[in-house]
């Protein structure tokens, strides 16, 4: 689990203020940083075209390209007027040196983005458009210092941004290195030191990014047990059935010792799953809402009214009925447009999914303000987990995942955990990190994947 942060213009000053660091010496650090991912990638005398912007972002891709001088055939491209002091004077450096700079851009070998840093806060003019889109163009190793040009300070996108291979960001991670948008321009991503270790340049934050290794697995330690031990989730099934059985089958599949389908009428199941027509005296979770569509609202209330761990998702997101679970750690896993039906039922925001994109750390995080014992996943390219002021981030899913049925899985993954005795929290992260990490193993075509070969996946993790 890593740290993430909205800016960390206050770590640099702390570094400087704290440290006796200056902001010499960590530019100095940005630009080793970069350094040392060129030569260890690529062969001596490679063609590198350095673009640079008018600030420190700038002076960056100048302090590299003085740092490559001789061992790389090297060039700075600088569009605009320096601006700031460090860019001025890592010019005079890199001028004195001999450092090669040119009048328009050509197609290198490896191409460096030091245009824009994070704290990009308005739209691209035309010709910083222009210029993307032409080195977006070019058939070379793309490399963003700190964050793409064109993703801004909240990750948005609203013009056009520069697509990065890798993406090196100054110092720590950044919450817009992460957002949906975001996902498709940044490539790879690694962290610079500046100097000191991460360690001791980060501080205390509330967002976090998930890594693979966080994924805890249900395990079978104890030998004196018996099906009820690992217990016993309920699917309710509504109009849909089949968006049940494939909950039931991934929950099965994930260590739930027992797993029931409600349904008053007759579902055709596996063997090993079977069917009630109401809340089974033994049950230890619920999972609802997946293709419930019409249902009877008193059943429903009452099911929702228990105490017992809840994991709901898809259509009563639009129903006022949701409001009855708020006050307890049920787990909500709605996709976009479901969250922002939420949003509005519960009188938080009116927004559309356009909207909530723009920025869905700020929504979620109202939402969990406003009820704190809730934890919300919410589905996205990058999915978002969060419990009162506390944001999880998986970046590991991809767009196997993008097929009907993959949200039941996902269901169905939680409410196995949450049977199985995991807090809320615990379990929508593990369900989530299985989910991704599953859909990476697959390894037939992109767009094949069906819901039985998730959960093939996932029982191999």
């Amino acid at each position: 689990m890593q740290n993430l942060y909205y800016e960390v213009g206050s770590l640099d000053k702390r570094c400087y203020e704290e440290f006796a660091l200056t902001e010499d010496i960590l530019m100095e650090h940005a630009a080793s940083s970069i350094l040392d991912f060129i030569e260890n990638r690529f062969e001596q005398n490679s063609s590198i075209l350095i673009v640079c912007g008018m600030g420190n972002n700038g002076a960056d891709g100048i302090a590299l390209g003085r740092l490559l001088y001789k061992k790389f055939n090297v060039k700075l491209y600088l569009p605009f007027e320096l601006k700031s002091q460090m860019a001025q004077l890592q010019y005079k450096r890199a001028k004195l040196l001999g450092v090669k700079f040119v009048e328009e851009l050509i197609e290198t070998d490896v191409i460096v983005d030091c245009l824009f840093g994070s704290g990009l806060t308005r739209d691209l003019d035309t010709n910083t458009q222009n210029l993307i889109e032409k080195l977006n163009t070019y058939n070379s190793y793309k490399i963003a210092c700190d964050i793409p040009t064109g993703i801004d300070f909240k990750g948005e996108v609203t013009t056009t941004a520069f697509y990065a291979d890798t993406t090196i960001t100054m110092g720590a991670l950044k919450v817009s290195l992460y957002s949906d948008m975001a996902k498709d321009y940044i490539g790879d991503i690694l962290v610079a030191n500046l100097g000191i270790q991460r360690e001791v340049y980060e501080n205390d934050t509330n967002i976090y990014l998930l890594d693979k290794e966080d994924l805890k697995l249900p395990l079978r330690d104890k030998k004196d047990s018996h099906k009820g031990t690992f217990g016993h989730l309920n699917v309710v099934a509504g109009t849909k059935k089949g968006a049940a059985v494939i909950a039931a089958k991934a929950a099965f599949g994930f260590g739930a010792g027992l797993v029931s389908v409600i349904c008053h009428e007759c579902v055709d199941l596996p063997y090993h799953i079977m069917q009630t027509h109401k809340l089974s005296s033994n049950c230890t979770a619920i999972a609802l809402g997946m293709g419930l569509g019409i249902y009877e609202e008193k059943e429903i209330e009452e099911i929702l009214k228990t105490n017992l761990p809840i994991i709901i998702d898809a259509d009563l997101f639009y129903e006022e009925i949701i409001k009855v679970v708020l006050d307890k750690e049920v787990v909500l896993t709605p996709h976009p447009k479901e969250f922002c039906a939420l949003l509005k039922i519960c009188d938080i925001a009116n927004i559309d999914v356009k909207d909530l994109q723009k920025d869905r750390f700020k929504y979620i995080k109202d939402f969990c303000t406003k009820y704190p014992k809730v934890v919300v996943l919410l589905k996205g390219a990058n999915v978002l987990i969060c419990q009162n002021q506390f944001i999880y981030v998986n970046n590991l899913g991809s767009a196997v995942l993008s097929k009907g049925g993959s949200g039941d899985v996902l269901s169905g993954l939680v409410g196995s955990l949450l049977a199985q005795g995991y807090k809320p929290l615990d379990a929508a992260i593990n369900a989530s990190l299985a989910h991704a990490m599953a859909a990476s193993n697959y390894k037939k075509n992109n767009y094949s994947l069906i819901p039985s070969d998730l959960v093939e996946e996932v029982k191999k993790l």
